[in-house]
């Protein structure tokens, strides 16, 4: 019978006692100051629409002008991009005094020109009109062709202080077929100093362009706003893997071997893909779907994974959902083929077995389609005599009151997705996140070791008039081949509201046992494989509308804890004499032990996204009811500046 873990408080705490050296050596702003970025997926680039209009001649406010204000946050946002991202700028407004064909490529889209980019800015003096929906035109043509299968990210990035001027063609028309033409392009929008029509016009262009629309009152907010939607744009998910196109029935869907994939998928979608199984193995599948940030997505959009055998098997199910309405952001579903323990099972059999995956969103959610990218893994059974170790389906030791390190902070810069999640060791951490971004980390866990970790939100200066705003910051924790095991009804939580004051996460996994795909749980079946453990963090969208800081700092608090077993039998020893300057449960290049391992059991699971808010426990444990039904079936936060920790 399996056992299963206590259900966890809500992690809301009143306030946290962080160490004074946290905040001893402050974050760096700087483009010298940043880590290189991994190179851009092909097809990917940035280009800046500029108002240039004779409106932003106008006073800024603060003594100087509108233009003279973008050119400084222009300067900002370029210094604080990545080494060679593909940038450009176009500007409307500035050659004639009236005219709603006013539009010019001022600077190519080409790898990151920064004093180019600062000498063509300089050089644009307001004059004309206002012909914003043909820039919008124009820009799309002047980013890079879409690179097939890549995973590129084409953004398009309008600043302006006023509505469109011209008849035709209207802006927010243009922005939703700009958007609809493919997966990889989005328009973010800036407001400066706008209210009214104008503001209205410029927030519609941003969601019917799949984007964000960023309020900016004054200068200062100008230049904050800049540069986290370029820095959002730069850092987006890098997919990795080969095309493959699913089908909409198991009929002639496209055979996988094991590996790494990248598909897409549209509302109410489902993506068909082959393989072949034999009687032993675990088949272990994962789909994670990258909406634009900006999409519009709700508590009920949700992305469904299942293994089908025969006419009408499901082998495993798998639903994760966003969970909240801040806006899009990574989400994975994961299912496993697990054969049973009598091995007479409808699902263990061998022969062609069917992945399948299934997009659900309701009316008024995201129409556009989402990259996906999907790996499938086969790993082979223990070896005949075998005898495994105990299921572990106690957090035990690595509950919510586990002690974890609080040695000073060092800093550490998160990768943008699961293919270059930053590798770290038990200790203490220090990075900084963009609102609505989502950073990546892996962290070694052996047989018999479990993973704990806190998440903690810094203390930030707020901007005026936030009062009214909530954002959330969230967390989630994956097994090494992708399965989302940090939601549902377990011990933790993995939201916590923020509003610019300090907010902390716990978060953590059962230990690793090769029979925890026998429990019953959803948090504690996926714990059976060693390897590299995931950690997303993700800030929501609102909180751009708290922090006057572009970023956000936010610490890790990292331990493994048990020691690590040679193996998963029974009889395993203690694995001892660690190489100097290797993690325990990797080898020296950083690669996990073994190969071997198990992922899910037969059953339905429940997930929340990289970033989503839990939703209610009464529908997580709906969900979770839903799942045991089924299983027989089958710089910036800169101390010195008003932040602190």
């Amino acid at each position: 019978m399996a056992h299963r873990p206590r259900r966890g408080a809500v992690a809301l705490l009143g306030g946290l006692m962080l160490a004074v050296a946290a905040v001893a050596a402050p974050f760096q702003a700087t483009a010298a100051g940043m880590p290189k970025a991994a190179p851009a997926a092909a097809g990917s680039g940035l280009v800046m629409v500029l108002d240039s209009s004779g409106s932003m001649s106008g006073s800024d406010g603060a003594g100087s002008t509108r233009i003279a204000a973008a050119r400084k946050a222009v300067g900002a946002v370029v210094d604080a991009l990545p080494d060679g991202y593909p940038t450009g700028l176009r500007v409307y407004g500035a050659d004639k005094s009236k005219g709603c064909d006013d539009t010019r490529l001022v600077q190519p889209v080409a790898a990151l020109d920064r004093a180019g980019l600062k000498r063509a800015v300089a050089g644009v003096r307001p004059k004309g009109d206002t012909p914003i929906g043909l820039s919008l035109r124009k820009a799309a043509g002047d980013l890079p062709r879409p690179a097939g299968g890549s995973g590129g990210k084409r953004t398009i990035l309008l600043i302006s202080d006023g509505e469109d001027t011209c008849q035709a063609p209207p802006p927010c028309k243009v922005a939703a077929q700009l958007a609809a033409s493919g997966v990889d392009l989005h328009i973010d929008a800036i407001g400066f100093q706008v209210a009214g029509k104008a503001r209205a016009q410029l927030a519609c262009i941003a969601k019917a362009g799949n984007g964000r629309y960023y309020d900016a009152p004054d200068a200062r907010a100008l230049a904050r706003q800049l540069q986290r939607a370029g820095q959002l744009s730069a850092d987006g998910y890098r997919f990795k893997g080969k095309p493959a196109r699913g089908t909409a029935t198991r009929s002639g869907a496209p055979h996988l071997v094991p590996g790494q994939y990248l598909d897409s998928i549209g509302p109410g979608e489902e993506r068909w893909y082959a393989v072949d199984l034999d009687a032993g193995s675990t088949a272990d599948f994962s789909a994670t779907v990258v909406p634009q940030s900006g999409a519009t997505v709700g508590l009920l959009d949700t992305l469904n994974t299942r293994i089908a055998y025969g006419t009408d098997s499901a082998c495993d199910s798998s639903t994760a959902l966003f969970g909240q309405s801040e806006g899009a952001t990574p989400l994975t579903s994961g299912v496993s083929r697990i054969p049973s323990q009598t091995g007479t099972g409808t699902c263990d059999k061998a022969g062609r077995y069917w992945l399948v995956v299934q997009r659900k969103a309701p009316k008024g959610s995201d129409a556009a389609r989402w990259p996906m990218e999907l790996t499938f893994h086969v790993e082979p059974p223990l070896t005949k005599g075998v005898t495994p170790a105990q299921s572990e389906p106690e957090y035990g030791a690595g509950g919510k009151d586990a002690a974890l390190p609080t040695t000073a902070p060092r800093d550490v810069t998160g990768g943008t997705d699961f293919n270059d999640a930053r590798p770290l060791h038990p200790g203490v951490w220090r990075d900084r996140i963009l609102p609505a971004q989502t950073l990546w980390y892996k962290v070694p866990v052996g047989w018999g070791q479990q993973l704990r970790y806190d998440v903690e939100f810094a203390n930030e200066p707020t901007v005026r008039g936030h009062s009214a705003t909530l954002s959330s910051g969230g967390t989630q924790v994956y097994t090494p081949f992708r399965i989302p095991v940090g939601s549902g009804t377990g011990e933790f939580d993995p939201s916590v509201p923020y509003d610019g004051r300090p907010a902390a996460l716990k978060m953590g996994t059962v230990p690793v046992a090769w029979t925890n795909r026998y429990e019953g749980h959803p948090n504690v079946i996926p714990v059976h494989q060693k390897g590299d453990f995931y950690i997303a963090v993700t800030l929501g969208a609102k909180a751009a509308e708290i922090a006057q800081n572009p970023r956000i700092g936010v610490v890790l608090r990292i331990a493994v804890l048990g020691k690590e077993k040679a193996g998963p039998e029974a009889s395993a020893a203690t694995v001892t004499g660690v190489a100097a300057g290797r993690t325990p449960g990797a080898r020296a290049d950083g690669a996990p032990l073994d190969g071997g391992g198990w992922s899910t059991g037969r059953v339905v699971a429940v997930a929340v996204g990289a970033v989503g808010v839990l939703m209610l426990a009464g529908l997580a444990l709906a969900y979770a009811r839903a799942r045991r039904k089924t299983a027989v079936r089958g710089g910036d936060s800169d101390p010195r500046r008003g932040g602190s920790w």
